[in-house]
């Protein structure tokens, strides 16, 4: 049976970041530009690049170094636009307990849990760069359950990012009668020297055959996105309210911090970065997962709307962002990051 509904496959379960889709779905932003949209969640994130290039779903969200390399395997996917702009990502664990610490040689000898394997490759090609192999650390692929595997001592660390992993394991933390701050990351832009956390950018991305037979649907879709996103923006409360409200499963306390430390990364204008695509591109390649001859899966013609400027990357900047009980660490690389004035 066919259907005029346009899927859309997120790369998690439903998380608080993925408000924007939920506010565009809430508010009718979908309806009023005349589409239907169908939000799915994966079993398993590994396998989204897989289900949306064998045209199972037609649109979905994935981090851009799963984007890059899901082409390069040979399925036709193309990021349509950004939602979450360079959330800090690395191996996450608790000071506490003494395992591991700031230097990258002390994950020798530790189990350390991943998503799905490119978490793995850019672990071995950084036990490489430190002087180590890949066989001095025991990885375990623990899917979406990083925080459960650290919790229940089942990895000693795990790769996950500051919006989501570390907040659940702060406030767990806090229940055990420690302090947020027990929770620590090693990030792996640093370790890796790339200057940024944009690897990890959370993209738009679609079946490119579908891309290609629907532009108005694809056009319309990022439209009612951009709406979505412009209510959050302008009204961080309210938005939360409508999100809790379409999903009640969200209305806890760890969710809410989610949602507030997550609205620093939130793409104001949902641009795919071409400074960024270049630095994972060339990542990409280091890592062996593109060749010389690899050309970028992404772009803007579906934003229909001016683009911010490009920050100049030889420009530094340092910015915090005032949000939920502390800054988060400066970044000299990244584009600023603005304080929405969301209190916790």
């Amino acid at each position: 049976m066919s259907t005029d509904k346009i899927t859309c496959l997120l790369n998690w379960h439903a998380t608080p970041y993925h408000a924007p889709l939920f506010i565009a779905h809430k508010l009718g932003y979908f309806g009023d530009e005349g589409i239907k949209v169908a939000i799915l969640e994966p079993n398993d994130p590994s396998d989204v690049t897989e289900i949306i290039g064998s045209g199972k779903a037609d649109l979905g969200l994935k981090a851009m170094i799963h984007t890059i390399a899901g082409k390069a395997r040979g399925f036709p996917i193309k990021s349509i636009g950004t939602l979450l702009d360079e959330p800090f990502t690395g191996v996450i664990y608790l000071e506490s307990a003494k395992g591991i610490s700031t230097d990258f040689q002390s994950l020798r000898g530790k189990k350390i849990g991943y998503v799905g394997e490119f978490g793995k490759i850019q672990l071995d090609e950084l036990t490489r760069h430190f002087g180590m192999t890949p066989e001095d650390y025991t990885p375990v692929r623990v899917g979406m359950n990083v925080t459960r595997a650290i919790q229940k001592g089942e990895i000693d660390g795990g790769i996950g990012i500051e919006n989501v992993q570390m907040v659940e394991l702060e406030e767990w933390s806090v229940e055990q009668g420690r302090k947020r701050d027990d929770v620590r990351m090693l990030r792996i832009d640093e370790l890796a020297k790339l200057g940024c956390c944009c690897f990890c950018s959370i993209l738009f991305i679609g079946n490119e055959k579908f891309i290609e037979e629907n532009p108005e649907k694809v056009e319309k879709f990022m439209k009612a996105i951009k709406r979505g996103m412009d209510f959050i923006q302008g009204k961080p409360e309210e938005a939360y309210e409508l999100l809790i409200d379409l999903k009640p499963a969200m209305n806890t306390p760890v969710n809410r911090k989610i949602f507030d430390r997550s609205f620093v990364y939130f793409s104001k204008d949902l641009k795919n970065v071409q400074r960024d695509w270049n630095k994972v591109t060339n990542y990409c390649k280091r890592l062996g997962i593109v060749d010389d001859a690899f050309k970028q899966n992404m772009t803007n013609s579906f934003l229909s709307w001016p683009l911010l400027a490009e920050i100049d990357p030889n420009v530094p900047e340092q910015t915090k962002t005032g949000i939920n009980n502390g800054d988060l660490e400066e970044c000299q690389s990244c584009r600023p990051l603005v304080n929405p004035g969301i209190q916790a």
